[in-house]
C-alpha cells in the first residue's frame, strides 16, 4: 500500500495548528507593541520648524528661565509660545543680521505670528493643565526631559496613557522643591532628602483620585 503521508507530516500538522493557536495572541502582542513604540509616540523624534530655536543655547547656555517665554505656564492649560516681539527683546541688539533670524524678524515686522510646529501632542480628547502640574510641584524635567541639553527640542516621553497613569499612580518621585521646579538640569537624586510621602502632602495631592477619568476625560 502507497504511503500518503510523509514521515514528517505530522511534525508540520503540529506547527501549524500551534501556529494558528498562537497566532491572534502574537498579533495582539505587535499591534500593542508597535502602539507604545517611539515609531508611533513620536518619541525623541526632532519635528522641523520655521526656526531651528535651541533650548541648548538660551536655556543651558544662556540661563534663560522657562517662564520667561511660556509666560502663562503657571496660570493656564497652555504653557504658551513668545510672540516675536520677546525674541526681538534681545535679537534687535544681536545677530540683527542673522539669515537664521529672517522668520523672526518678518514675523515682528508684519505683526503675524510664527507657526511653530507641535512637539508635544495629547490626543484631543485628553483635558491637559499646565498650570495645576505646576501648582503640585511637577518640575518642567518630569515631561519634557532635559531640554537645557537639546539643540533641536524633541519629545522624550513617550506621552500615552499607560506614562500618565504611572506619574498618578505615583507622583511622589515625580515632584520637586518649589525653587527647583524650573531648574531643567534638577532630579531627585540630586536630593538626599527626597521624601514622595513628604512632598504628596506639602501639595495636598490624592492619588486615590488621580486614576478618576474625569481628571482627564472631561
Amino acid at each position: 500500500m502507497a504511503q500518503l503521508f510523509r514521515p514528517g507530516a505530522d511534525t508540520i500538522a503540529r506547527v501549524v495548528l500551534f501556529a494558528l493557536a498562537i497566532a491572534p495572541f502574537a498579533g495582539v502582542a505587535l499591534a500593542y507593541g508597535l502602539r507604545v513604540s517611539p515609531y508611533s509616540t513620536e518619541q525623541n523624534l526632532v519635528v522641523d520648524q520655521p526656526v531651528p530655536f535651541s533650548h541648548k543655547h538660551h536655556v543651558g547656555d544662556l540661563g534663560i528661565d522657562c517662564r520667561y517665554c511660556h509666560t502663562s505656564v503657571e496660570k493656564a492649560a497652555f504653557a504658551s509660545l513668545p510672540p516675536s516681539s520677546t525674541c526681538m527683546t534681545c535679537h534687535s541688539q544681536i545677530w540683527t543680521n542673522a539669515a537664521l533670524l529672517a522668520p523672526v524678524r518678518d514675523s515682528f515686522a508684519h505683526h503675524t505670528p510664527i507657526r511653530w510646529n507641535k512637539v508635544h501632542r495629547v490626543a484631543d480628547y485628553v483635558y491637559f493643565d499646565h498650570s495645576i502640574h505646576v501648582a503640585k510641584g511637577v518640575p518642567c524635567s518630569t515631561c519634557h526631559g532635559p531640554v537645557h541639553e537639546m539643540p533641536l527640542m524633541r519629545q522624550t516621553k513617550p506621552m500615552t496613557m499607560q506614562w500618565c497613569l504611572d506619574c498618578h499612580r505615583n507622583p511622589g518621585p515625580n515632584l520637586a522643591p518649589r525653587d527647583k521646579e524650573f531648574d531643567p538640569s534638577w532630579t531627585p537624586a540630586q536630593d538626599p532628602l527626597h521624601d514622595a510621602r513628604a512632598y504628596i502632602a506639602r501639595y495636598h495631592i490624592h492619588p486615590a483620585h488621580l486614576t478618576d477619568c474625569t481628571v482627564c476625560h472631561r
